[in-house]
């Protein structure tokens, strides 16, 4: 990419795809396009459509999504898996109608199986069944992926996959119905503080572990994936098979969700009790990426998860 590339990111005001605003930003790159959904609607085929059509993106990070925590993910199933199959099959499509030149797709590790073997390589992808509480987001995700595969081998597009463990950070979702544990745990504690509450409820048993990545972590994963990383995927006669291409993007680093509620009580000055409701679902047990992949091709986390969570609860503060 050149820094005078024009590069569309759907989703810019999102947790994911203002971190990468921020890092292409900081990195010099000068010729960034996005839209509000006022201004422009993903589940709309004809706007998008229009929109590649009078813009003309050389890059496009698809950052776009629904998205939500355990809560919302069970509750909510028929929109998770309709409107990310939607803006998916619209942004994919419409890169390859306009030639786009690369396009990064993001997805998450809900999309491995709920008892994949831990730590989770990308080939450990459809070997067995989904988390059954989040399986409509994980499909469309999934779908979205072979979307990328389907179009590099058919019509030699540079589409890729990552997929980001949990994450965390700026402009994340603090609304207790469809928020992911971590920033529903800060707001919490946050409000039981300011309130005098000596009590905060924690859904399921604590015991789950889960892996988390500072949100400007990732960004710059991303944004360093698509300046040297491409999909290298061409169809041949001789090749029968391509699959798992994506790549998982994580710290390779897991901590119960008890242990980080007692991290966040911590940062955040709680003085109350946690109690763990374990009438409540856990989810899946164990859930930790194996980010060698991305390792390999020279990038690896900086930001530790304390720190993170102390940057986060700063930002919180000043919203």
């Amino acid at each position: 990419m050149n820094k005078n590339s024009k590069i569309y990111i759907a989703g810019h005001k999102g947790l994911v795809g203002s971190a990468i605003v921020k890092n292409l930003k900081s990195k010099g790159y000068t010729n960034l396009i996005y839209k509000t959904h006022k201004e422009l609607d993903l589940l709309d085929q004809m706007a998008v459509e229009n929109f590649f059509e009078k813009e003309k993106p050389e890059y496009v990070v698809l950052a776009a999504a629904k998205v939500g925590g355990i809560v919302a993910n069970n509750t909510y199933r028929a929109d998770f898996i309709y409107e990310n199959l939607q803006i998916q099959n619209n942004v994919i499509h419409q890169s390859y109608k306009h030639n786009v030149k690369k396009l990064l797709f993001l997805g998450s590790t809900c999309i491995y199986p709920k008892n994949a073997p831990q730590p989770m390589t990308e080939d450990s992808l459809l070997t067995s069944p989904l988390e059954y509480t989040n399986e409509p987001y994980a499909i469309a995700k999934i779908a979205g992926i072979k979307m990328c595969e389907s179009y590099n081998i058919q019509y030699d597009t540079n589409f890729i996959s990552v997929m980001p463990t949990n994450l965390y950070g700026p402009n994340d979702n603090f609304d207790l119905e469809t928020s992911h544990v971590l920033p529903a745990l800060l707001r919490k504690m946050h409000e039981a503080k300011l309130n005098n509450i000596p009590q905060v409820e924690i859904w399921g048993s604590g015991k789950p572990r889960r892996e988390f990545l500072y949100s400007e972590d990732m960004a710059d994963a991303c944004v360093f994936l698509l300046e040297c990383r491409d999909a290298n995927v061409t169809y041949t006669k001789d090749l029968k098979e391509i699959r798992n291409t994506h790549i998982n993007i994580g710290t390779g680093v897991d901590i119960s969700i008890k242990q980080l509620a007692l991290s966040i009580k911590k940062i955040v000055g709680y003085d109350g009790e946690l109690y763990f409701n374990d009438t409540k679902p856990d989810g899946t047990m164990v859930k930790l990426t194996n980010p060698s992949k991305l390792n390999e091709l020279g990038w690896k986390y900086k930001i530790e998860l304390e720190d993170g969570i102390k940057m986060m609860y700063e930002w919180y503060l000043k919203r």
